[in-house]
């Protein structure tokens, strides 16, 4: 056995690949979540030889679904305050962002299961596990559907944003693996949310969008988020999003019903507006398009 730890750390994340069970220190955890560590460090990791017949190819995991890190408890809170600095330099990497949610929101993330599982169609998303990724799409049936239809209004915000639902990355470190389900609806359905909020991925959009999430969902990266996102913002961008867009962000987000609970794969030819009235959403107060410089009060 290879082992070079930190001789401060002795507990490590596990995880099997290819015949190779690879225990992580949180040096490599960091390398694992894409995080780059300025300076010198070393690096904890032990690997294990497992001896298996040379016709097994699949893997075998440690955890408790595919992909899964277990963590301690020190290795979490490091993995958070590593992501959050990291989160905060640079709001667009997504990969800093997921990690700072999956290390912070067990508690969030449990009720949001209850309120998943207190709910018919909540449940059923619960049992089938379905999936938003370009594979699961039929983009050419969305893109016949009516202008006004949910289908085609999500396909025009992709469109027009750029964006792909495959760029979701996999939940590594929740030690539930009914809560890591969880966390990656929240995270396929963010998208969707802009959708139903009227919002683009512009910074403002994206912060209003957080103040949704932040009362709807109560996941602290959400709170972190509407709390520091607004110190981004010019004071022509902040000025609409304190007067008008923050408040009815945070009055949607908690009057609205669970928006992790509707089966939105089967919702693609219902209209945007019928959709809204279901989920008690409000249409926004405010037009704002990808590349618009400015909020513009609707007439």
């Amino acid at each position: 056995m290879l082992c070079f730890s930190l001789s401060h750390l002795k507990t490590c994340g596990r995880v099997k690949e290819g015949g190779l069970e690879r225990v992580y220190g949180i040096s490599a955890l960091w390398n694992h979540s894409s995080l780059s560590i300025s300076g010198s460090s070393r690096t904890a990791l032990c690997v294990r030889q497992q001896h298996r017949g040379v016709d097994s190819v699949d893997r075998q995991y440690d955890g408790l679904y595919t992909g899964h890190i277990p963590t301690s408890p020190i290795q979490k809170a490091l993995l958070a305050v590593g992501s959050g600095v990291a989160a905060l330099q640079d709001p667009y990497r997504h990969d800093m962002v997921a990690v700072l949610g999956e290390t912070t929101g067990h508690l969030a993330l449990m009720t949001l299961r209850d309120r998943m599982r207190g709910d018919p169609e909540g449940y059923t998303i619960l049992t089938e596990r379905p999936r938003i990724r370009l594979s699961t799409l039929d983009l050419s049936k969305m893109a016949s559907l009516p202008d006004g239809s949910f289908g085609r209004e999500y396909l025009r915000f992709l469109e027009d944003n750029r964006v792909t639902p495959d760029s979701r990355v996999n939940v590594k470190f929740v030690d539930n693996e009914e809560l890591a389900y969880v966390m990656q609806r929240y995270r396929e359905v963010h998208d969707l949310l802009h959708t139903l909020l009227g919002m683009p991925t512009n910074m403002l959009g994206e912060v209003a969008v957080k103040w949704f999430e932040a009362a709807q969902t109560g996941l602290p990266m959400c709170i972190l988020g509407a709390v520091l996102g607004p110190l981004r913002l010019s004071t022509s961008r902040l000025e609409p999003l304190v007067t008008s867009l923050g408040p009815w962000a945070v009055r949607n987000g908690r009057q609205a019903r669970c928006v992790l609970s509707i089966f939105y794969e089967r919702r693609w030819e219902q209209s945007l507006e019928d959709l809204r009235e279901e989920l008690n959403i409000e249409p926004p107060p405010l037009t704002i398009t990808a590349t618009s410089q400015k909020a513009t009060l609707d007439s």
